[in-house]
């Protein structure tokens, strides 16, 4: 059963609070970024770029000092202040077409070594280590793990019932999304939480593989280097933002290849009639519609490719993903990729807007062919999880995104 536990939060003072929480560092060009750091001294993004104090580049070690040096600045200049209560911490955003509510909490690694909070992705040795290191030398986790868990009514009344109350943030950015923030310090409503979540039998990672895997590295680590340890200590524990399963919402990765491994066009397209009964829909925008329906494009047309099940084996849940199957009847076997993860030949777009992004890239000859998908459904995930395999890469892209600096944990 699921444990989960209230910390005392860093979090940034109210005033502030607006200009210090920031989408993730990936998601700003270099001149949105360059200009958030000139023009806002209270931007998170201060912390995780240390250098541009210095006007220089840092990496590694190097850079991981600088992180928490930047990190005690913002708290001696009152920045960043500590809760003093442990709490719980209910987070709702809202945009144009779409909202959730959640809430942040430390959630245990023993939980994610014994499979009660399970994944779906397999991670890189090489991050997992990176980011310990990351971790035991910033002292802090910034960037939740997203994590889901089925529909709770007992669950959704305690929040609803919290969110009556005034929140401690209530700010929009320029995104145009609402924020909210309510920190629920009341020890009967905790109890009552942690009670709800103890008959709770699994809990799904959503985002943040490498998060909460190198969580465990860490623990496991320091764990080895304390005498006197009792499991209580902080490191055991790493910061979640918790949220039902059906306030997820789910993109497909959509697939860009740069050529047919010196095939035509016809025959690449007889080798696909082998898996797929295919129909010509010409030059006008084209969707898949259903689970084993794909959309293709390639050399100005748009193609509607069905999956002959006849021919195609269901084994397990992972033969029954789109990704698995579009990967183990074209990719791997027709185009010769084998390493979705680092193979150059192939990219990936997400987004409703993916597929006319998609088309102009294949028009502009920067790639052979595009694969448009459905979107994998939280179901398909959790029965993943729960059989124990994981997913190709790029299966999924997960909203909602979080904020970086809005709770902070300590460790």
């Amino acid at each position: 059963m699921a444990y989960i536990k209230p910390f005392k939060a860093i979090r940034p003072a109210k005033d502030k609070v607006s200009y210090v929480t920031s989408r993730s560092y990936q998601e700003h060009s270099k001149e949105e970024l360059d200009a958030i750091l000139h023009y806002n001294p209270f931007s998170f993004l201060h912390i995780i770029n240390p250098g541009y104090k210095f006007d220089k580049k840092v990496t590694g070690s190097e850079r991981f000092h600088l992180v928490h040096n930047r990190y005690l600045e913002f708290l001696e200049d009152n920045i960043l202040m500590k809760d003093a209560q442990d709490c719980f911490y209910l987070y709702e955003i809202k945009k144009n077409d779409y909202s959730c509510c959640g809430f942040f909490c430390a959630t245990s690694v023993n939980d994610y070594k014994n499979n009660v909070i399970k994944i779906h992705e397999n991670t890189l040795d090489n991050r997992e280590k990176m980011f310990a290191n990351y971790l035991e030398t910033v002292e802090f986790n910034a960037e939740p793990v997203l994590i889901t868990y089925e529909n709770n009514k007992v669950i959704a009344d305690i929040i609803d019932k919290e969110k009556d109350k005034n929140p401690d943030y209530l700010f929009t950015t320029t995104d145009r999304i609402s924020h909210k923030l309510w920190a629920v310090s009341n020890k009967t409503v905790i109890q009552n939480l942690q009670k709800a979540f103890s008959k709770v039998e699994a809990l799904y990672i959503a985002d943040g593989h490498h998060r909460s895997a190198s969580s465990k590295l860490l623990a496991e680590n320091l764990k080895k280097r304390n005498p006197n340890h009792s499991g209580k200590e902080p490191y055991n524990f790493f910061m979640s933002y918790l949220i039902p399963e059906s306030e997820i919402k789910i993109f497909e990765f959509n697939r860009m290849v740069k050529d047919l491994k010196g095939l035509s066009k016809k025959e690449f397209l007889i080798k696909l009639d082998t898996y797929f009964r295919i129909e010509n829909k010409g030059s006008m925008l084209y969707k898949p519609t259903k689970k084993h329906h794909f959309s293709m494009y390639m050399d100005g047309e748009f193609y509607s490719l069905y999956l002959r099940k006849k021919v195609y084996p269901f084994s397990d849940a992972l033969s029954e993903l789109d990704t698995q199957i579009l990967f183990k009847t074209v990719l791997e076997p027709i185009l010769g990729i084998n390493d979705l993860r680092n193979d150059r030949r192939i990219e990936y777009g997400y987004g409703k807007h993916n597929v006319i992004s998609m088309k102009d890239d294949i028009d502009n000859g920067k790639f052979a062919v595009g694969f448009s998908l459905v979107p994998v459904t939280i179901s398909e995930i959790k029965a993943i999880a729960d059989a124990g395999l994981v997913m190709p890469p790029k299966s999924t892209y997960i909203e909602p995104k979080l904020r970086s600096g809005l709770a902070i944990y300590e460790l």
